[in-house]
């Protein structure tokens, strides 16, 4: 149920972090890949036994024509990982300027506006697709509005799409990662975070989060569409003793 030989996948920001992980992952288990990012990713994918191109996410012709490249490469395409995003936070709504609206917004909504458009095109019917979207889509943190809009957004358009694309059998879901060790990971103040706000007390590692990919991406998913599923380590599912410890003094629920 989660092999993937003689199916063929690409991945937007494979270069590095959770893209790579997942890239990785599906060539473990027998996928052919092509990794897409806005920098050169040809040593990436060297190392990976993947094929590279450029793409830039945020420019509807540029994405139509890496994907327009993976079918020439491999033939038409059974999974699609859009994935490529960034992470930038902090300012408050009232003091969020223009460029950053515009950086944070055209990269992690449109990108996936444009992957949801043109990847069907190029794709078998019964594939995947498959989006990043982020457990800020669900918990809100002063200072990442803007963030959490656009992964709100990916949320949105996941199931919209699985409505759309339903009658080719193309599935659409989306994974929804807590902090993860990357280089979007917030660093030591992600770590802090998780240890008081997730059940099991930790960030995530990328290998954390490749396997749910594998897993959407194979038939042992195949029921699955329209589905945003949290990969958290537990931070949706309450109040962590931790946490109820720092801020009570107390074990336990008070009486």
């Amino acid at each position: 149920m989660f092999d993937l030989h003689g199916r063929n996948a690409f991945i937007t920001g494979g270069s590095s972090g959770i893209g790579r992980a997942v890239a990785a992952a599906l060539i473990e288990y027998g996928a052919q890949v092509v990794i897409a990012d806005i920098v050169d990713a040809s040593a990436a994918a060297a190392e990976l036994g993947a094929t590279a191109v450029r793409c830039d996410v945020s420019d509807e012709q540029s994405m139509a024509a890496a994907l327009a490249a993976a079918r020439e490469t491999l033939g038409e395409l059974d999974i699609v990982v859009l994935n490529a995003g960034v992470g930038d936070v902090g300012p408050t709504l009232s003091e969020v300027e223009q460029p950053l609206l515009e950086k944070v917004t055209r990269i992690n909504h449109w990108g996936v506006v444009y992957g949801l458009k043109h990847a069907p095109a190029v794709m078998r019917d019964g594939g995947s697709i498959i989006s990043t979207a982020s457990m800020a889509a669900f918990i809100s943190l002063p200072g990442a509005s803007i963030y959490s809009a656009s992964k709100q957004a990916v949320v949105s358009l996941t199931q919209t799409a699985a409505m759309e694309l339903g009658p080719r059998g193309i599935r659409v879901n989306c994974v929804c990662p807590g902090y993860t060790d990357t280089a979007m990971g917030s660093g030591e103040e992600g770590r802090a975070i998780c240890e008081a706000f997730t059940a099991l007390g930790r960030a995530a590692s990328v290998e954390d989060m490749s396997g749910v990919y594998v897993f959407l991406a194979g038939d042992a998913s195949r029921y699955m569409t329209g589905q945003a599923i949290k990969v958290d380590g537990g931070w949706a599912s309450g109040v962590t003793g931790e946490l109820l410890k720092r801020v009570t003094g107390l074990d336990a629920a008070p009486d």
